[in-house]
């Protein structure tokens, strides 16, 4: 589980950085929340208490999983890429489900970057790395596909794929089904609501036990990159399928999160065209501001 720094410590269904306890699994795969712990014990043990865990021996044996499976022509959840999307996290030498979502749910699968994000130099620890290193490992890692947390707009986006039932491997005819059969999807699903309860996982560095909470003002910025992401997610999952329902709630996704964006003048590109790009772009821009003042009123009632 990688740290979290500043602004960017989120979290939000978020778990992550790893240390290489052994050979990767694939080139592209998972290794698992055991390659974090060396390092962010903490942030481990928080996540175990949460239901991206506790859910990986539960989620399968539900009645409503059995009927949306059935629905889709499938049998088992574990074995199913519809599924594995959102609900595990898939590597390991036989490719297989290994937990629930979890640190690479989040962050990125952890065999082509693990070596170089856990490089502090030759001969160096972590404590002694310069300036210079940090940053060129960061940049290494980030083209090798680690997301990292102080990127709260790309995290954001992996949390509402699945949480808007709108990742970019679902077919629309099998989200149609899957919904229709009694597949949850909450259109007011919400990022600081989620991540800074019981997700929250603000360790940095990692000798820090406190599991820190965000300030108003961190907390303001992180709600509206969450409704920017929410915005580019439900958009490009509007075009999946004709399903009304479907439709109907990515709609609200979109009304919600224009609403919200609108008193934030950096949005307006964003809002005009909604796109990956364009929501780096605003969560670059409001890196570090203070925008209680636009949305605070917004912000869950028990972060008020």
């Amino acid at each position: 589980m990688t740290s979290l720094r500043g602004l960017g410590l989120l979290a939000a269904a978020f778990l992550v950085a790893f240390v290489v306890v052994g050979p990767a699994a694939k080139a592209d795969g998972a290794l698992g929340f055991k390659a974090c712990e060396k390092c962010h014990e903490a942030e481990v043990n928080v996540w175990k208490k949460t239901k991206h865990f506790t859910s990986y021996k539960k989620v399968h044996k539900a009645k409503a999983a059995k009927k949306i499976l059935k629905a889709v022509g499938e049998k088992r959840m574990k074995k199913t890429a519809l599924c594995a999307n959102c609900h595990y996290t898939i590597g390991g030498k036989k490719n297989k489900a290994m937990a629930g979502p979890g640190c690479e749910s989040c962050h990125g699968n952890a065999s082509g970057w693990v070596e170089v994000h856990n490089n502090y130099g030759p001969d160096t620890k972590r404590e002694a790395e310069t300036d210079a290193h940090r940053q060129e490992r960061y940049a290494k890692s980030t083209a090798a596909g680690m997301i990292w947390p102080r990127e709260i707009y790309d995290v954001a986006s992996n949390c509402m794929s699945c949480h808007g039932l709108a990742n970019e491997n679902l077919p629309g005819d099998k989200a149609a089904t899957m919904l229709e059969n009694g597949h949850p999807l909450n259109p007011d699903f919400e990022l600081v609501a989620y991540s800074q309860g019981t997700v929250r996982h603000r360790f940095y560095p990692p000798s820090i036990k406190e599991n820190k909470e965000m300030s108003k003002a961190e907390m303001s910025v992180l709600y509206v990159v969450g409704q920017a992401a929410a915005l580019v997610s439900a958009t490009e999952a509007l075009g999946k399928t004709d399903n009304a329902k479907y439709k109907a709630a990515q709609e609200k996704r979109i009304a919600t999160a224009k609403s919200a964006l609108a008193a934030v003048p950096e949005a307006a590109a964003l809002v005009a065209s909604p796109s990956h790009e364009a929501g780096r772009a605003f969560a670059a821009a409001v890196r570090g501001k203070d925008l209680t003042g636009a949305v605070g009123g917004n912000l869950p009632s028990q972060f008020k």
